[in-house]
């Protein structure tokens, strides 16, 4: 089963996604439960049980693929938090309990194995070729090739973006919970493609003021760097409390190196703005790309 193209609502997501994914059906912390993991994602083994009852479900749940230049990638929304959380626990930190920190509301998984799509190509290989045909050796051509059997999952959380309030954003609740799922959505689409298509170019604070950048024009219609400076806790060049510190790597001074970093975005941002407005009216994964192809002058900031 091609994940790009499922489309889930509701109390159904979590049932579909464990058919393609039966780890979810194991409970972080349950005896035996890492083991059946690597049995189950390793060895394309079924799950010992069929039970979901670990998981809440909401009925704004969804998993909706999004249309991107580097694909289609599938975006799946969870808006109870300890689901999300679970989610997580299994999927990316193989079945292990380990704590989800309150600050993220969103992953990328990338490389994820998918046994159906496995399954489903040995079932054409067996009736294009018939019951004794090399199995053994067209596995190892079709799983030569990490495309045919990983996905890419992109999860988010429902919450205000950057932990930034309504209030401060001068918006409603609810309207600003809409806002923030679209940010975050674009946010961590706008890495899937940027892996895809610059994986060479990393660069932890660039890359998310790149995905920040789509985020804001997708929801507001234009880049405003106002607005990015509020998300990471930067006011007038100088740092004041937020997203910021998590990018922050290194020895010395800690408040001394995240003012020194947030002088140097906000000299940056201005670019951003300029770009921005150029590409007004267009997708913001186009702006995404046109910024990614300007980091050479965030060195010589």
């Amino acid at each position: 089963m091609d994940v790009r193209n499922l489309i889930l609502h509701g109390r159904d997501t979590i049932p579909g996604l464990a058919r393609v994914y039966p780890q979810l059906f194991l409970m972080p912390g349950t005896p035996d439960a890492e083991e059946r993991y690597r049995d189950i994602v390793l060895c394309g083994q079924d799950a010992p049980t069929r039970s979901l009852a670990h998981f809440a479900g909401d009925p704004k749940d969804s998993c909706l693929p999004e249309e991107t230049p580097a694909g289609a990638v599938p975006v799946i929304t969870l808006h109870r938090r300890a689901d999300f959380e679970l989610f997580l626990q299994i999927m990316a930190n193989r079945c292990t309990p380990v704590p989800i920190p309150r600050t993220q509301g969103a992953a990328i998984l990338d490389g994820v194995i998918n046994w159906t799509r496995i399954w489903d190509h040995k079932e054409e290989f067996v009736r294009l070729h018939g019951p004794g045909a090399d199995w053994e050796g067209e596995f190892a051509r079709f799983t030569a090739d990490k495309a045919n059997f990983k996905d890419a999952l992109i999860v988010l959380s429902v919450g205000p973006y950057s932990a930034v309030s309504a209030e401060i954003m001068d918006l409603d609740e609810r309207e600003w919970l809409s806002v923030s799922h679209t940010i975050r959505k674009v946010h961590e689409c706008t890495h899937f493609i940027c892996r895809r298509f610059f994986p060479d170019k990393k660069d932890a604070v660039w890359d998310e003021l790149v995905a920040d950048a789509a985020g804001i024009a997708a929801a507001f219609g234009r880049f405003d760097p106002a607005v990015e400076e509020r998300f990471l806790g930067i006011k007038g060049g100088r740092y004041t409390g937020g997203r910021l510190e998590n990018y922050l790597d290194g020895d010395g001074d800690r408040r001394e190196r995240l003012d020194a970093l947030a002088r140097k975005i906000h000299n940056v941002l201005p670019l951003f703005e300029s770009i921005g407005d150029a590409f007004r009216g267009r997708s913001p994964y186009e702006l995404a790309i046109r910024l990614e192809e300007e980091i050479g002058c965030w060195k010589h900031q």
